[in-house]
């Protein structure tokens, strides 16, 4: 508190000039309301990458990144307990997204992340892996969660030849996709793609340093049970820098991938089936080498299996993979009342001057994870 003397001289000073007392209150209330956020700023750690604003309090709001490069490929948090994919890629003012999984809800999640960057309401390229729920139910929506179709101004589909699929999401994305063909869309199975037929192309120039091509799957073409197995299988390129995404190709699909393609060492490889004991096979990692490996996942979540070492990630292939490399990041974490991010979004950029990852709630490579150190080994 002010002494008795200071006080009486800033009475007299009120009395004797009104003007000067509150100018110089208002001056006194200015530079506590600048110390305040000052502080903070240093209290909640925010950050700026390439002029954009990052929230780095690792809470439970929206913490998406935004960052600028020639190409960016985001590997994306579903929100929920459920594994599915989708993957964002922007390249210059060409927008693609590569399927939109998990739930039919899912689609409030993906586009809160993607409207950061798709700002005229199109996507020029959608590509449906496979008719499974966990990569097509974003596509359709719900009645009070419109789907991606239903969002966007999309100009071309590209999705699977062959399906065993009959379920409703199956059909009700059939049926989207149908609305959004006669609104203007071009659709093209990767078959056709592929061959170059009907103006489909194999490599589809997104800009004048990125390429998409539609890698060769014998199962365009060819019957199996497994409908994971039926993905389409794509390869961008920038520059010399190169990112593989197999859908859920299982081990099979894998090999005559490699067989009927002229692969080589990638950069970045998404994970096959989320990291399941049934793919990265051996003969896909040895010739594709991966430095970074995304996978999409709710990791030890029991959606699919009882047996902890085969949730995704799965042990087995995990003991693959660390042979080649150990900088692997997940999406997200199952928990005991739900789930939270690991990763969370994992945003791949790419510029002249290399491959960077920034994660929306951390950086941290999946060996060094608590989750990990309590239900994996690193072999």
């Amino acid at each position: 508190m002010a002494s008795k003397k200071v006080q009486k001289q800033v009475k007299k000073l009120a009395k004797k000039n009104p003007t000067a007392f509150v100018t110089i209150i208002v001056i006194l209330i200015l530079i506590g309301v600048s110390l305040f956020i000052v502080d903070y700023y240093n209290i909640y750690d925010l950050g700026i990458i390439d002029g954009e604003f990052i929230d780095n309090d690792n809470d439970d709001d929206d913490d998406n990144i935004i960052v600028s490069g020639e190409l960016i490929v985001a590997f994306l948090e579903t929100g929920n307990t459920y594994t599915g994919d989708a993957v964002y890629v922007k390249a210059g003012n060409t927008d693609l997204l590569i399927d939109a999984g998990s739930r039919k809800s899912s689609s409030v999640t993906i586009k809160n992340f993607i409207n950061q960057y798709v700002s005229d309401g199109v996507l020029e390229y959608v590509i449906a892996t496979h008719a499974h729920q966990d990569h097509i139910a974003g596509f359709v929506g719900t009645k009070s969660d419109p789907g991606i179709f239903d969002l966007y101004d999309v100009k071309t589909i590209i999705d699977f030849p062959k399906t065993n699929a009959t379920s409703k999401v199956y059909n009700d994305y059939v049926e989207k996709r149908t609305a959004e063909i006669n609104n203007g869309a071009t659709h093209y199975t990767a078959l056709e793609c592929y061959n170059n037929e009907n103006g489909a192309s194999r490599v589809i120039n997104l800009t004048e340093d990125v390429t998409l091509e539609i890698l060769y799957n014998y199962y365009y073409e060819n019957k199996t049970s497994n409908e994971n197995n039926y993905s389409v299988c794509v390869m961008i390129t920038h520059g010399n820098k190169k990112f593989l995404l197999t859908g859920d190709l299982e081990d099979e699909g894998e090999k005559k991938l490699v067989e009927y393609n002229d692969l080589s060492k990638v950069d970045v490889y998404k994970a096959g089936h989320h990291g399941s004991y049934t793919a990265g096979s051996n003969e896909l990692l040895s010739v594709i080498d991966p430095d970074i490996v995304c996978i999409c996942c709710c990791a030890g979540h029991d959606e699919y299996t009882d047996n902890p070492l085969n949730m995704f990630p799965a042990q087995d292939f995990i003991s693959r993979i660390c042979k080649y490399t150990d900088q692997i990041y997940v999406t997200t974490l199952a928990t005991e009342t739900g789930f939270e991010s690991m990763n969370g979004n994992i945003i791949i950029t790419s510029n002249t001057t290399g491959i960077e990852v920034n994660c929306s709630n951390n950086n941290t490579i999946l060996k060094e994870t608590d989750w990990f150190k309590k239900n994996r080994k690193w072999e």
